[in-house]
């Protein structure tokens, strides 16, 4: 059972920069993809970045290309979100995800195809 604990969010004005962390508790194969969702009250959970473990292939949402990047450390277990120029509208709990994405349906973007999930971090933009 892999764990996915994620640090780094907080509060910030608009234009601001955080940059969130996901730690894993265990190494994971490299067909699993590894990233960030967020959901804001009210709204369903959307994909924001995820990387490819083994490649280190990404994908963004548009609403965050230019803005945000996506790296990791498997030395270390860890994803990186490092989120630039952040807007109100960027407000959220982001939540970490791990998943081999192995039924046909999946897409990178597909919540039920993520197998493992953090607690989340609150990110906070304000005007």
């Amino acid at each position: 059972q892999v764990q996915l604990v994620e640090s780094g969010g907080g509060s910030v004005q608009a234009g601001g920069s955080l940059r969130l962390s996901c730690a894993r508790s265990e190494h994971t194969d490299s067909s699993y993809l590894i990233g960030w969702f967020r959901q804001a009250p009210g709204k369903e959970r959307e994909g924001v970045a995820i990387i490819y473990t083994g490649g280190g292939t990404s994908y963004y949402a548009d609403s965050v290309k230019g803005r945000f990047t996506i790296s990791q450390d498997n030395a270390k277990n860890t994803v990186f979100l490092q989120m630039n120029n952040l807007k109100p509208e960027d407000t959220a709990m982001y939540y970490c995800a791990a998943g081999r994405l192995s039924q046909t349906f999946c897409r990178v973007f597909t919540t039920t195809c993520y197998n493992y999930w953090g607690q989340g971090t609150q990110v906070t933009v304000s005007s």
